[in-house]
């Protein structure tokens, strides 16, 4: 019996994975995104090396005398109001606003993963009552429920936003996780691990949540960009993170007056944030239509 359960395992865990990663390594769009986030991570990771590379290592090294002067030698940004380097801020701005994205997505990713697996398992009084759950945090527009919460907050660090962030995040990913684990507890391999005697939680682990999660972390992806937006818009409202934290939406925020006089304030952070968000995004939609079973 323990021989059939590890061959089934082996044949509905293992293959799925292997034709997924086969049919991503042949797609050049899936390595050139890879590459830009693996740099920003390293850049947010390690910023003070990267900084270093630059005439100006330190971001709160600011000279008044020298307050929004275009890109130079000495500024290949230039420089903001205070006359603090732009290069140096978008370099140390990274981790800010990559840890807002990364850790809402993972903790809204962690709620959806638990009530919508028990919504969809188990179904009954536990999917009602989480489905009218979902149905309350969907009835509030994402951008205004996070403005009402983080307008009642005194401190507004990294970790405090991507909370509220994910407050309001989790519903949609759980209606997904939902659907999916509705789906799969029907299949033949599931009804043969539970004749078997597998137990629940073995059969969740090795059956249901490897066969359903797949449309979700595609979605998941997707949603690391927009709550990066969400963090920068909310700061650029002065509503998200405030000084002394250094954020790609501090800079905007900062750059918004002198945008006509200094457009390199705003222009250079800008393409940076575009450049992430497009990276995530298109690496979402990749993985979506890689792991959607009717395109393969």
């Amino acid at each position: 019996m323990s021989e059939v359960a590890a061959t089934m395992e082996s044949h509905f865990s293992r293959m799925p994975r292997r034709g997924v990663w086969r049919s991503l390594r042949r797609r050049a769009l899936f390595w050139v995104c890879c590459a830009v986030l693996a740099i920003l991570a390293l850049v947010a990771l390690f910023p003070a090396w990267f900084a270093q590379l630059g005439p100006t290592p330190d971001p709160r090294a600011c000279v008044l005398a020298e307050s929004a002067r275009p890109p130079s030698a000495a500024h290949p940004f230039g420089t903001d109001l205070q006359g603090c380097d732009v290069l140096s801020n978008v370099i140390y701005g990274a981790r800010a606003s990559l840890s807002v994205g990364l850790l809402c997505t993972a903790l809204a990713l962690i709620v959806a993963l638990v009530l919508g697996v028990i919504a969809g398992y188990w179904g009954g009084w536990a999917d009602r009552l989480i489905s009218r759950l979902t149905d309350v945090f969907l009835g509030f527009p994402f951008l205004l429920g996070a403005v009402v919460v983080l307008t009642t907050l005194n401190e507004r660090t990294v970790l405090n936003v991507a909370i509220v962030l994910a407050l309001f995040s989790w519903p949609t990913m759980a209606r997904l996780v939902r659907g999916s684990v509705r789906t799969i507890r029907g299949a033949d391999y599931v009804d043969a691990a539970r004749a078997m005697g597998l137990s629940t939680a073995r059969i969740l682990r090795r059956y249901v949540l490897p066969n359903s999660i797949g449309p979700v972390l595609a979605i998941a992806t997707i949603m690391v960009g927009s709550v990066i937006v969400a963090e920068a818009t909310l700061t650029f409202l002065g509503l998200g993170l405030r000084a002394p934290s250094i954020s790609w939406g501090l800079q905007l925020a900062s750059a918004q007056e002198r945008f006509q006089t200094a457009p390199h304030m705003l222009l250079f952070p800008s393409l940076v944030l575009t450049a992430t968000v497009l990276a995530v995004i298109t690496l979402g939609d990749i993985l979506r239509d890689t792991l959607d079973p009717k395109s393969r």
